[in-house]
């Protein structure tokens, strides 16, 4: 189970390693849409997006004989960098499960931080099984994307930040769009505010088709997506949403929002132009979110969760919306 205690637990593991990101704002960019908008702009962060924390809260809180087995992740990937950067720095041996469609960006990067990467077919392929498998054989230990109380805990760091940063910045109260696959960011997120910000609302943001979470929300129970892959948002697609992650979402956030993939695209382009930080069309979800969602109040924040995009997606943002 996560806490505000593993959340701030965390936070003091990954003092150094992990950095804190600005909370940045563009008042050209409130002009055109009529509210004040602003950008946790994780897309800074160590590897390239917020994977970072929860990857480093996992490995770090391993007994010394488990590092040393080392340990094994599946992402298409983010979560794969940021597992592989906490295991190079503790010296851990890192297995990574990456789909063969994933971004080369990513594939590149995750084996830049030392980690065997083992690619599969995301749609003929039961990554959870395989994983099982090759965890068992190597005697690995799994550290799951979001569904591991230890990533959910490192991923709440952002949201004591929020806490802090929002204060500095006069906000009490406003709705906090963040980026959702499984959830485990949206849940550490809401899990932190609750404790020291409790004037900010989470609220999931998801690609169209792909809003597990979102209908999850408003039934009520797990909701599952009819695909696995076909939208340019590959950062956050999920099959639905995780065991863990769902009843603290439930407890705490809002209505989840939907984006398209032209929207999500656009905010790339809008985030260069206004703020001048680069996302990837998945790292953009939330700030679509705040963008386009209507009836939206006059402060929001979004979380610009990874910036690890291929430069042709990023070529076409600029060159279809910039």
């Amino acid at each position: 189970m996560t806490d505000i205690a593993a959340i701030e637990a965390a936070a003091q593991r990954m003092a150094g390693h992990v950095r804190e990101t600005p909370l940045l704002n563009a008042p050209l960019l409130d002009r055109a849409f009529g509210r004040r908008i602003f950008v946790k702009a994780e897309c800074l962060q160590v590897t390239g997006s917020f994977k970072a924390r929860g990857g480093w809260s996992a490995v770090s809180a391993l007994s010394e004989a488990a590092r040393k087995r080392g340990v094994i992740a599946y992402s298409s990937g983010n979560h794969a960098q940021g597992v592989a950067y906490a295991a190079a720095a503790h010296a851990s041996p890192c297995v990574i499960l990456m789909p063969s469609d994933a971004p080369q960006v990513k594939i590149a990067n995750t084996r830049s931080y030392g980690a065997e990467v083992v690619l599969y077919d995301r749609a003929t392929t039961d990554r959870d099984a395989l994983g099982a498998d090759l965890s068992a054989k190597r005697g690995l230990t799994l550290i799951k994307p979001f569904d591991d109380p230890m990533v959910i805990a490192g991923q709440g760091t952002v949201g004591l930040e929020l806490s802090r940063q929002t204060v500095a910045a006069g906000i009490t109260k406003a709705e906090v769009f963040v980026c959702c696959g499984g959830g485990g960011l949206a849940s550490g997120i809401a899990l932190a505010l609750e404790h020291h910000a409790p004037g900010l609302t989470v609220r999931t943001a998801e690609p169209e088709g792909f809003d597990d979470m979102a209908r999850s929300l408003t039934s009520g129970k797990h909701e599952k997506n009819a695909r696995i892959s076909g939208s340019i948002c590959d950062a956050i697609l999920t099959p639905t949403p995780g065991k863990l992650t769902f009843p603290i979402l439930q407890r705490l956030a809002g209505t989840g929002a939907v984006v398209t993939d032209d929207q999500a695209l656009q905010a790339v382009a809008l985030a260069f132009t206004h703020l001048r930080i680069v996302l990837e069309p998945g790292g953009a979800a939330a700030l679509a979110a705040a963008l386009f969602t209507p009836d939206l109040p006059d402060t929001v924040v979004a979380v610009a969760t990874g910036g690890n995009v291929d430069p042709e997606v990023f070529r076409t943002a600029l060159k279809r919306f910039g």
